[in-house]
């Protein structure tokens, strides 16, 4: 198979993308006789509605992480964690990624560049930093914003669901880190 042509198709398809979507959507509006501008309002008088109701929930994800990371409890944890954790080969500069991830996505990407300055970007533990951001969500933030945006007050089994898909994807990116790099 030629991949080179697969590839020029892909780069036309990358390129036009976005204009043909910016295209196709007010053609429709005007075709379908949709009011364009009026309805961009309505929609962004309730994305602002909804930026309002989760106010609450961000402060409260904002201070958790706050408190978490400047008490150094990331990193008291992570000393507590290193026996159990070096048996898989679990590498200790990478435990506060595992932690802050669910939490905070910039925060996760600090800890990842980080690692990435301190080791070198192509070192062994920026590359599984690089592939463990990528296996796993920010889940309480996610949590939070989505679930309070329509008024969600119980989302346990959701917040359980989502931090096991989070430890299956850290872990996993461990063990393929180890398989590749």
């Amino acid at each position: 198979m030629d991949f080179g042509f697969i590839k020029k198709i892909l780069d036309i398809i990358s390129i036009w993308a976005i204009p043909v979507i910016f295209a196709v959507i007010p053609l429709t509006a005007l075709i379908k006789k949709i009011p364009i501008y009026e309805t961009f309002i309505d929609g962004a008088k309730e994305g602002f509605d909804v930026g309002v109701r989760i106010i609450p929930y961000l402060v409260a994800i904002f201070f958790a992480i706050g408190m978490f990371k400047e008490s150094g409890a990331i990193d008291m944890l992570a000393q507590v964690l290193k026996p159990v954790l070096d048996i898989i080969h679990f590498p200790v500069d990478v435990i506060p990624l595992a932690i802050i991830r669910p939490l905070s996505g910039s925060g996760a990407l600090g800890i990842m560049a980080d690692i990435a300055n301190q080791y070198g970007g192509d070192s062994y533990l920026a590359r599984m930093a690089a592939v463990m951001v990528g296996s796993s969500e920010t889940t309480l933030y996610v949590l939070a914003v989505y679930f309070g945006s329509v008024g969600i007050k119980k989302f346990r089994h959701a917040v359980l669901a989502g931090l096991i898909a989070d430890a299956v994807g850290i872990f996993t990116a461990v063990f393929i880190s180890r398989l590749f790099f």
